[in-house]
């Protein structure tokens, strides 16, 4: 039935009958909106008061994010700056690597041999007697198994000038042999440091095999000395990817490093829109009553009487 039909009523009503019965439906409305407004209006109240919360929580993780990644930037500089201050800490140190276990054992002491491999290995002079070492052991943990390879030696001089005249030495002849063995010396770097420097173990096997020269810088980085000029990579992906661009046979390509906590956070993070307004700003024809919304859309017929 049309509206306009319902507001007629039935054909049977007199004109009076009739007009009661189109200010009953006109009230029809009214009547339905009494009934369910107390319904609405808790419903929206409640939803209020969800939306309130979930925005709460949502500027607490906002914030909980904020500090986390601040928190992060300042343990990334305090562990840039434990390893300076730990390479610092080495830097009268020398690490001899090569020396077959066991081959201290006929000498007085450890501070000893090291005195004699190093003046017979490195052939110096008699005019360098004493080469004012502190102390010297070997690498700390278990002794390795037959056929492994050794530990190294760590020694600390009490000159830095002594120290890097030897290592530079040990450099020019390119080590030296002991005993059927091949002993380099090196700094004695933290390990985090020996670790990113040995990711360029096989690079560096495949630019011998190839006598292309390179230096591998402090920290860990790489200097290869291309024909079209030399060349420094920051890491080993950024390295490989370039040797093989140039037709260089990598057979095993670096795994793209994992994702930073720092990284995963800032994906995972929303960004801050302005908050929904309150009650105080809140556009007051949104609060206007249901009626007044439905009336507007009410279809009138001819004759019809809105009361």
């Amino acid at each position: 039935m049309a509206y306009g039909q319902l507001l007629a009523g039935p054909r049977c009503m007199t004109d009076g009958e009739q007009r009661h019965w189109h200010k009953a439906l006109l009230l029809l409305p009214e009547i339905l909106h009494s009934k369910t407004f107390p319904l609405n209006v808790s419903a929206g109240s409640r939803l209020g008061e969800a939306e309130d919360r979930i925005e709460k929580a949502e500027e607490r993780i906002q914030a909980s994010e904020e500090a986390t990644l601040e928190m992060l930037k300042l343990h990334v500089k305090l562990d840039e700056k434990l390893t300076e201050m730990e390479s610092h800490s080495r830097r009268d140190n020398l690490r001899i690597c090569g020396v077959a276990e066991e081959s201290e054992r006929d000498s007085v002491n450890m501070l000893s041999f090291v005195n004699k491999l190093l003046h017979e290995g490195l052939q110096l002079s008699e005019e360098m007697p004493d080469l004012q070492i502190q102390r010297a052991h070997r690498s700390l943990g278990p002794q390795p198994t037959a056929g492994a390879p050794p530990r190294s030696i760590v020694v600390r001089f009490l000159s830095f000038t002594v120290k890097e005249m030897l290592l530079h030495k040990a450099w020019q002849t390119k080590g030296f042999k002991w005993k059927d063995n091949h002993v380099n010396l090196d700094h004695d770097y933290p390990p985090s440091i020996i670790a990113k420097r040995k990711e360029y173990a096989e690079i560096r096997k495949v630019l011998k095999a190839n006598n292309v020269k390179f230096q591998t810088l402090f920290p860990a980085r790489l200097r290869v000395k291309h024909e079209d000029g030399p060349k420094t990579y920051d890491t080993q992906t950024e390295a490989a990817k370039d040797l093989v661009n140039r037709g260089y046979v990598i057979t095993t390509m670096p795994a793209p490093p994992p994702a930073s906590l720092t990284e995963r956070i800032k994906q995972l993070s929303w960004t801050r829109v302005n908050r929904r307004a309150t009650k105080a700003t809140r556009d007051p024809t949104r609060d206007a009553s249901y009626k007044e919304k439905l009336r507007t859309f009410r279809r009138t017929t001819p004759g019809a009487t809105a009361d």
